[in-house]
């Protein structure tokens, strides 16, 4: 298989990443709940796994706490800021992870940034969308669709300015862009083990600039006697007994990605995507979205002139795995006038080859040729 749906989930690992959870399975217990030598391994893993989170990202390591996903993270990062029926406000590009949490509150949500490939334009309707009274600002990194990178650090001066918190989803980010929780001086940052830092499925970090009220309370093997939740990081975000096998994976998913550098992991998948759509330039009827450049990660979207679904399964039939549809992003859609159609998603790894894109980039350019003709 010739896997190019990394925007969903990193299916490749790292044989790092599988023998640290195989050693974890063996040597683990639960961290915190006894000084045992096996609660202590648990312990010591957990902590390694925030320095290395935090080495990464430029925070402290207990400003690190551990989720199930980025999905988790948000909506602990949401409900912390955005009261019931509060104002927020949004980027053009948002996944549903940040749209239905809001929509859940009651909370009144002004979209800033609808222009794909604007960078311009979208910290220009950042700028007049962030008002007083709002609770905060919660932008996408990169567009999950499009690759399409904010500018979220001139957002983050916007909101430091006006005194109003902001959240980033580092979905699309984490592991390809440099990423700084002091730089941005974000209220939260969050993002999934399970993408492009090459951790296990069930794995997400919230990055904490502030104490983020918990969503889940129970024991935390600190502060017994309390009734409620501890007033610290991690502690206060962390309830129940942690999923230790997977932190340990997500360490070396970690370690992983430091040692390659985000910057040579993204040069990577954006050669990678060149060879593909250096195949698909002579194919009529194909539109691309983004050239790139600057703007762009390695991740592009195609609207091919047939449908999208059908053009994707017919990819997997013959071993090439992408993502059609809305990819949870409908939002996205809008703004970039594809909620109707839908787009080919092309997400490539740091372990596809250039080889395997050519090859990828062929079989599309003959599908889609093969259905403009009418001959599938």
């Amino acid at each position: 298989m010739i896997y190019l749906d990394n925007g969903a989930t990193s299916f490749l690992k790292p044989a790092a990443v599988w023998r640290a959870m195989a050693e974890a399975s063996r040597t683990c217990a639960s961290p915190g709940r006894g000084s045992y030598a096996a609660a202590a391994a648990a312990d010591e893993a957990m902590y390694r796994c925030r320095k290395s989170a935090g080495a990464l990202f430029d925070c402290e390591p207990e400003q690190v706490v551990f989720t199930m996903n980025a999905t988790h993270a948000l909506n602990m990062a949401i409900r912390t800021l955005v009261r019931p029926g509060g104002r927020a406000v949004i980027s053009g590009f948002e996944h549903n992870a940040v749209v239905r949490p809001l929509h859940l509150l009651g909370a009144k949500v002004t979209v800033a940034g609808t222009k794909l490939f604007d960078r311009e334009r979208v910290l220009s309707e950042f700028d007049a969308a962030i008002r007083p009274g709002t609770d905060a600002v919660i932008c996408t990194h990169v567009s999950n669709v499009f690759g399409f990178i904010l500018p979220i650090g001139e957002i983050a001066s916007h909101c430091r300015a006006r005194g109003v918190p902001l959240i980033v989803d580092a979905s699309q980010s984490a592991g390809c862009l440099p990423i700084s929780l002091k730089a941005l001086s974000a209220a939260f940052i969050a993002m999934p083990g399970h993408k492009g830092l090459y951790g296990p499925q069930g794995t997400g970090l919230l990055l904490c600039g502030r104490l983020p009220e918990p969503i889940l309370a129970g024991g935390t093997g600190s502060m017994s006697r309390l009734p409620s939740m501890p007033d610290f990081l991690p502690d206060r975000a962390e309830a129940g007994t942690p999923n230790v096998t997977g932190v340990c994976g997500l360490n070396a998913g970690l370690c992983f990605v430091r040692e390659r550098t985000p910057e040579g992991i993204l040069a990577h998948e954006k050669r990678v995507c060149a060879k593909i759509l250096e195949e698909l330039r002579s194919v009529e009827g194909v539109t691309r979205f983004g050239s790139l450049d600057e703007q762009q990660t390695g991740v592009f979207s195609l609207r091919c002139g047939t449908d999208c679904e059908i053009a994707a399964q017919r990819l997997a039939e013959r071993g090439i795995a992408v993502r059609a549809g809305l990819h949870c992003a409908p939002l996205a859609h809008k703004s970039a006038g594809t909620l109707e159609s839908g787009t080919v998603r092309i997400s490539p790894t740091v372990f596809t080859t250039v080889k395997e894109a050519g090859a990828a980039g062929k079989l599309l350019a003959l599908l889609l040729d093969e259905e403009r003709r009418g001959e599938a």
